[in-house]
């Protein structure tokens, strides 16, 4: 067991989510996860991010007693140790040191009926968070981000996917008309609150990019540099605007549909 403070295992843990934690995550390809349910869907997952090393305190294994953990590299640390090397307030003493899997945009195989989503330049971890949790949700076949976009492995962005960073493939920093030219010329819409076209009624041929940008400046076809259709979302009420994670589930909702072709 790990009781030292000095440990390498805690500098390890702590360099890739501390302040400069993007870049050794881009050095390394490893980002950490806590909690059980982060557990639960590295030990199923099969095409996801995979375990390097679990560490567990007394209190977290006492919680993992269900899996099967003969085919992981399990670390034990005392509680302290546990509370040094975690970002969450209340930790549950499950932490893991995950890899970044590689993916290609070339295997999504899009249908006529597949959607990706394409974040521009956003910020907020727990949007970004909440945004793959919903495309996970309604069967989006991949998040992309484009540069200057928050990173969707750091330790807020992981904990709001609740999971979903396991089920589906996530592509970052990538400029989007570069993205268009890979997934051969997908029909490409940005939501606007100007737009006329509702997206209760958008209906596309071929598969689509569902663009979404800066929570504060937002983003236009102009400035994507491609050719986009613009749609609403109608509101019946008095509010002005939506929380850019609500808006973004809305669309993904209407895009899952399968009248949609």
């Amino acid at each position: 067991m790990i009781e030292s403070l000095h440990s390498p295992h805690v500098g390890r843990v702590k360099a890739l989510i501390g302040s400069r934690g993007r870049k050794e995550r881009a050095e390394t390809g490893l980002f950490v996860a806590e909690g059980i349910q982060a557990l639960r869907e590295g030990l199923t997952s099969t095409d996801g991010p995979a375990i390097e090393t679990l560490y567990l305190s007394p209190s977290g294994l006492a919680r993992v007693t269900e899996f099967d953990l003969s085919e992981v590299n399990c670390v034990e640390v005392t509680e302290g140790v546990m509370q040094a090397m975690t970002s969450t307030v209340s930790p549950q003493g499950i932490l893991m040191v995950c890899s970044i899997p590689e993916y290609h945009l070339s295997q999504l195989n899009l249908t006529d009926n597949s959607f990706v989503i394409y974040l521009d330049r956003i910020q907020d971890p727990g949007n970004a968070g909440t945004i793959l949790r919903s495309a996970d949700a309604f069967g989006a076949r991949a998040v992309i981000t484009s540069p200057e976009s928050v990173d969707l492995f750091s330790p807020k962005v992981v904990r709001a996917t609740a999971g979903s960073l396991w089920h589906i493939p996530v592509f970052e920093s990538l400029d989007l008309a570069d993205v268009v030219s890979a997934l051969k010329n997908p029909e490409c819409i940005v939501l606007s609150s100007h737009a006329t076209e509702s997206i209760e009624d958008f209906r596309a041929s071929r598969s689509c990019i569902a663009i979404f940008g800066n929570e504060g400046a937002g983003t236009s076809s102009e400035q994507l540099s491609v050719a986009a259709r613009t749609i609403a979302i109608p509101m019946s009420g008095q509010a002005e605007s939506l929380n850019l994670s609500a808006a973004a589930s809305i669309v993904m909702f209407a895009l899952s549909r399968p009248s949609r072709g």
